[in-house]
This record gives C-alpha cells, sequence and structure tokens, in this order.
C-alpha cells in the first residue's frame, strides 16, 4: 500500500481503462495482446464505425470482414480467432448478457475463462476486473519488471505468483487493483523502463534496483 500511495500521489487517478462498454472492455483485452494499446484503438474504432462492436456484432460478422477490421491491432488472423471463440462461448454459456455472466462466483468465472480458446491469464483478469468489477488483480511485464526492481518478485517470477503478491497483501478492492494496475503502468513507461531513468523516479528511495 506504501507503493500505491506514493504513484498515486504522484499521478493521481489515471481512470482506467479506456471503453464505453463491457463488451468493448473484452474485446480491447483480447486485442491487446502483444500489441500496443494505440493499434488497439484503432483496430476498436474500425469495429465501432462498422457497427460491430458488440457481441452479437462479432458473432454474424464474417471471419474475413473481421480480419479487415482488426488488422491494426497486429495478429489479426488469430485475434479474430480469438474474438470469435469468445462470444461464441458468451452466448451459448450467458445468452449474450454480462449481468449473468457476472453474476455467479467470479472464481469459477476465471477458470471457464481461462478454458476459452485464446484467454489466457492476463486477459482473463482484465475482463473479470475491468468489464465485471470484480477483484481480480491484473500482471502484466511491467508489474514484474517493477516489483522485480524493487525487490519484491524474483527476476523470474510468473504470472501467478506475480498475482498472489498483491491479492494476498492487498484488500480485495477492485477499485484499488483497477487503480494500482494503471499507476504501474504509467509509472513503467515513464520511469521504469527496459533502461530505466532512475534519475527523476519518484519510487527511488524505495528501490533494491537504485542501490545495487
Amino acid at each position: 500500500m506504501a507503493i500505491f500511495e506514493l504513484l498515486a500521489n504522484c499521478y493521481g487517478s489515471r481512470h482506467w481503462w479506456p471503453a464505453d462498454t463491457q463488451f468493448e472492455v473484452c474485446a480491447g483485452a483480447i486485442l491487446t495482446q502483444n500489441t500496443a494499446w494505440g493499434n488497439v484503438e484503432k483496430a476498436l474504432l474500425q469495429l465501432q464505425t462498422a457497427g460491430l462492436l458488440s457481441a452479437e456484432g462479432l458473432r454474424d460478422v464474417g471471419q474475413e470482414r473481421l480480419e479487415l477490421l482488426i488488422r491494426p491491432a497486429g495478429f489479426f488472423r488469430v485475434k479474430s480467432r480469438r474474438l470469435k471463440a469468445f462470444v461464441e462461448w458468451f452466448h451459448a454459456r450467458f445468452d449474450g448478457d454480462f449481468q449473468r455472466m457476472f453474476a455467479g462466483d467470479w472464481h469459477q468465472l476465471r477458470d471457464d475463462l481461462l478454458a476459452v480458446h485464446g484467454i489466457g491469464p492476463e486477459t482473463c483478469d482484465a475482463i473479470l476486473l475491468y468489464a465485471g468489477g470484480k477483484p481480480s488483480f491484473v500482471v502484466d511485464s511491467y508489474t514484474r519488471r517493477l516489483f522485480h526492481r524493487l525487490g519484491y518478485l524474483r527476476e523470474s517470477a510468473g504470472y501467478d505468483e506475480t498475482q498472489r503478491m498483491f491479492m494476498e497483501n492487498l484488500p480485495p478492492d477492485a477499485v484499488l487493483f483497477n487503480e494500482y494496475h494503471a499507476l504501474i503502468v504509467e509509472q513503467c513507461k515513464l520511469f521504469c523502463r527496459k533502461k530505466p531513468r532512475c534519475s527523476a523516479c519518484p519510487l527511488a528511495g524505495q528501490c533494491f534496483f537504485t542501490k545495487t
């Protein structure tokens, strides 16, 4: 929590995830795999302009047209199949209803989502947290890099180990998890880069990396 407070005082509220609907969150979580968010925004805009940024729209659109529309996000053939797999599962299990999807035990929902083609842990937790408001902490490469340098994680720490560190040491609060992840992203974009900018870093006094 001390790290969170330092980051929050430095950057303020980040108001993440940037989406207008729950489905846009889900689509964005799939499209952002292995690409920059700016490219995802282009793909989402093309889907929206075509009137297809919905579970029904992506269920009914042809594969080739979908590939063309999401091309800016990269890996468009793979991602089109993953989007299709998600919407097919969403309609089969919950009749396309997010209220039904998020009504039950979110731990079971997490297991079910991870069984959907193309939904890995980071994508799954982004859907749970940002679309469903469930307290499932999202981990990415920024998270592992920052907390390894701060001395909290081994460099080889995987997703589950990293997530467990947060889940066991923070209250299960979706709003907190949302803000914390967004603050980590901001910190790593500005200071804790692959080649870090340590001199002006707001966490320099807490950082193991700067002392080695």
